[in-house]
């Protein structure tokens, strides 16, 4: 059996994990992330590797990381909140501190692989998985193998513009209104409050508790995500749509979410547009992540 350091980096915390070549956790534990810049970054995933170390000999570090990662060349491209990972080769600092072998990949992709590998698209050729979070995210399988994109922005469904961009010159995105935070600043426009006060669990607590604003910018809400998913079903025409994110997990979101797809489906087509919950929560990117290695060092096709 083979063990692996595993790591998912986000803006506030890393999560870490020893994991063996299944996708079973040995262990696993998290760590604020470091503010100060790059050599503490490594620092910390040398520490954690060192760890392990004493206690299985390691075959590898797998990291799901934010931004546009060039899994060839280890830079990653694009804009985050930790400005220090965009300009050096992350994959080379930290093969070089640890000796070990270093793959990376998106956290969004790493989240898709996770479902492919072993979840709920399992067995799947095509398929869209949807992370939605602070913004809109997400992972573009087509025959079984991520796709980056020229630019690397594939599956960044999030820029997708959807509404008043004859008003302005670019308009309201699909992550500005149908992603969590997307819904916290609509709430907070409606209400007239600091969205500062508020998070999507105390957005959904008002509408609980009565709140017909709140209630009615949900119903917008879980439009604007249906009409985002037409307009991805009738563009790539997956066998499967998945949804991720703390958000997913909401009691009736999924079946909502599937009644506004019925009712805006075209009676003349035989498309079955409608949704289904990723099967991995928190730990999805470590599982996506993992496997992304697996794949790189064997260099055989996905999803055996």
């Amino acid at each position: 059996m083979n063990y692996y350091a595993v790591f998912d980096v986000g803006g506030s915390a890393i999560k870490y994990s020893l994991m063996d070549e299944a996708g079973s956790f040995i262990e696993k534990s998290s760590i604020p992330t470091p503010k100060d810049g790059i050599d503490a970054f490594v620092n910390v995933m040398d520490s954690v590797v060192k760890e392990f170390q004493k206690k299985q000999v390691l075959s590898g570090i797998a990291l799901s990381m934010p931004g546009a990662v060039d899994v060839e060349t280890g830079f990653i491209k694009g804009i985050t909140a930790l400005p220090y990972i965009h300009g050096p080769n992350i994959k080379q600092l930290i093969q070089e501190r640890t000796g070990l072998v270093v793959e990376l990949e998106n956290d969004a992709n790493c989240a898709g692989l996770a479902e492919g590998w072993i979840g709920a698209a399992k067995g799947i050729n095509d398929y869209i998985c949807i992370v939605i979070g602070t913004g809109i995210g997400g992972a573009l399988v087509l025959d079984k193998k991520i796709r980056h994109g020229s630019n690397l922005f594939g599956g960044e469904f999030g820029y997708m513009i959807l509404e008043d961009y004859l008003d302005q010159p670019i308009g309201e995105t699909w992550s500005s209104l149908a992603a969590t935070g997307g819904l916290v600043m609509q709430v907070a426009k409606r209400k007239d409050i600091d969205p500062n006060t508020l998070d999507g669990i105390a957005v959904f607590k008002m509408a609980d508790e009565g709140d017909l604003e709140v209630q009615d910018e949900i119903e917008k809400f879980i439009k604007r995500l249906a009409v985002g998913i037409y307009n991805l079903q009738y563009m790539i025409d997956p066998e499967k749509i998945l949804i991720g994110g703390a958000i997913s997990k909401r009691d009736g979101l999924i079946d909502n979410i599937n009644e506004k797809l019925k009712v805006m489906k075209p009676n003349e087509e035989c498309l079955d547009i409608r949704v289904h919950p990723c099967q991995f929560g928190n730990d999805s990117n470590l599982i996506g992540a993992l496997y992304h290695f697996l794949q790189r060092a064997t260099k055989q096709s996905i999803y055996r």
